[in-house]
């Protein structure tokens, strides 16, 4: 029996997306910046990386053409070297906004056709009444904050404030989301995940996608870091993912990085939740090993996302691309007869773009395993035909968004 493995590298977009201009995006493209810059010289950083964007597995995956078709021009380097080995296309994601879930819901089936709540780019940015009542129930001596930022400079701002208060750091941004910093030891980890669970309730009123626990370590004398544990608490999907479908007919699934968060820890089996992209994909590919006949495992590389990309660090994103792209030759050592594999994303998060937030982007679809391919899919009308082609795949039937195109 088939098994499959689908990793979503978080925010590399592939460009184009028709609706770009209702976000502010026009004209983002994630992976073609990234490699025109490294082209130019602007990709260098000594110690870390240098020259042309370097990704040869990707490439002979159809990740250029993937790029080509979705904007229209091929990225430097990028263009195949000789044969194809596996089966490439773009996807255009239907759901409104460009957060997280809206991605991921959609290519495990679920597109949001509903609008997610947004809180103002103002000062206070939350409401009173959501305010008063976390200061409240949480036993809170107030909050800092209250308004849009960046994550590592709100905790520069306020860290110190905090350590002397106690009043934990609360943000947003243009997704739709609370988060909520608050110092690892003297804060306390437990106290922080149970103030962003009255938070999820209070924000449920809302429509607020995530309330996202962001802790961190440090001192003023020595500064202040986040921790690799991050939480994210979603609202659940508004009917039955994919994964929910595999769970009921009784198929092995396992979880990696933040996808049971994402989908409020529904049908997502065993979770395995480590810190970075290298430690989440070794865990992906232990989990192949002895993953059963029609298992499935789904796994996030966030780094991509939250190191580079909100941070605006194209030197960080190529290197973490590049680093990635070496081990694609271990997934595919692990792959069984009849095993397959999907690479994509949930949305973009230009690192050469203007602010600090996602981007409305395509995003690319590389498919692959022993006896896939080569060949084209073309554009994907839906992310959902991600998760229709994983269910085709694992003979798994249902009626849901999305068409297969196995």
């Amino acid at each position: 029996m088939a098994r499959a493995l689908l990793i979503v590298l978080d925010s590399v977009g592939i460009g184009g997306a028709e609706d770009a201009n209702a976000y502010g995006d026009v004209g983002a493209d994630t992976v073609g910046h990234i490699a025109e810059a490294c082209s130019q010289g602007r990709g260098d950083r000594a110690g870390l990386r240098r020259g042309a964007l370097d990704l040869p597995q990707m490439r002979a995956l159809g990740l250029g053409l993937a790029c080509e078709a979705s904007t229209g021009r091929m990225p430097p380097d990028l263009a195949p070297r000789g044969g194809l080995r596996g089966v490439w296309g773009y996807g255009v994601e239907t759901s409104r906004g460009k957060d997280t879930p809206s991605g991921h819901w959609e290519i495990a089936g679920v597109p949001v056709a509903f609008d997610w709540g947004y809180f103002p780019n103002t000062v206070p940015a939350f409401p009173e009444k959501l305010t008063s009542t976390l200061v409240q129930r949480g036993r809170l001596p107030g909050i800092l904050g209250n308004k849009h930022a960046s994550g590592t400079a709100i905790i520069e701002e306020f860290a110190v404030e905090h350590l002397r208060t106690g009043k934990p750091i609360c943000y947003t941004s243009v997704d739709s989301v609370l988060q909520i910093a608050a110092h690892e030891e003297f804060f306390g980890l437990e106290r922080l995940y149970d103030l962003c669970r009255i938070a999820r309730e209070l924000c449920d009123e809302y429509k607020i996608g995530r309330v996202i626990a962001r802790p961190f370590q440090g001192t003023p004398e020595t500064g202040f870091t986040r921790t690799g544990n991050r939480k994210d608490f979603a609202t659940p999907p508004p009917a039955d993912t994919i994964l929910d479908t595999l769970t009921k007919a009784g198929r092995a699934v396992v979880t990696v990085g933040k996808i049971g968060d994402i989908f409020a820890h529904r049908g997502t089996g065993h979770e395995i939740k480590p810190n970075g992209n290298d430690a989440c994909l070794s865990a992906a590919i232990d989990a192949m090993r002895t993953l059963p006949d029609g298992g499935f495992v789904f796994a996030n590389l966030v780094d991509f996302d939250s190191e580079f990309g909100h941070r605006r660090d194209i030197p960080g994103y190529a290197a973490a691309l590049e680093a990635f792209d070496r081990r694609v030759p271990e997934v595919e050592a692990v792959l069984r007869e009849g095993d397959l594999v999907i690479i994509t994303a949930d949305h973009g998060n230009d690192p050469s773009w203007h602010g600090t937030d996602h981007t409305r982007e395509h995003v690319p679809i590389l498919c692959f395993g022993p006896g896939v391919g080569p060949g084209s899919i073309g554009r994907r009308e839906s992310f959902a035909d991600i998760g229709a082609s994983v269910l085709a795949h694992l003979g798994v039937r249902r009626e849901s968004k999305g068409s297969s195109w196995l």
